[in-house]
């Protein structure tokens, strides 16, 4: 059976980036040149939201502790934003569902369908192949 290629609800869009929230940002690290830290900052400094970094290192951003795995943070998450490629995003995807996040958020090019459903299946709202920035021009 062919399941149906994944479409985001701008509702579902719209309700993730006006609710106060915990978003932990997976692929975070302070690297200037990678697109992460600027959305990330976007996110706090605009959007209002809560940030915890998760990178292989561990490595504190933007002035909040880091982690290594999505397990190892304290608390409720939830959006999990997800900095990693497309061959990456799965065992990502996988993580937040075990730890009962509220959605996962792909960014742009990040496009894993079995991820997605994974995620829809077990409750998660889920967002792909987006920028919150780019969204954030289509919010009223």
């Amino acid at each position: 059976m062919e399941t149906k290629p994944h479409s985001n609800d701008p509702s579902v869009i719209k309700r993730l980036m006006t609710t106060p929230g915990r978003w932990a940002v997976v692929g975070l690290t302070n690297n200037p040149s990678r697109v992460a830290l600027p959305v990330a900052t976007w996110v706090r400094d605009r959007l209002g939201m809560e940030i915890v970094p998760v990178n292989p290192r561990g490595e504190d951003v933007l002035g909040a502790r880091g982690h290594t795995r999505l397990a190892d943070i304290e608390g409720h998450i939830d959006v999990v934003d997800c900095f990693v490629n497309s061959e990456r995003v799965g065992d990502v995807v996988d993580q937040a569902i075990e730890i009962g996040a509220g959605a996962v958020w792909l960014q742009l090019g990040v496009i894993d369908e079995d991820a997605a459903r994974r995620a829809k299946e077990a409750g998660l709202d889920v967002v792909m192949n987006t920028c919150p920035k780019i969204e954030a021009v289509r919010l009223p």
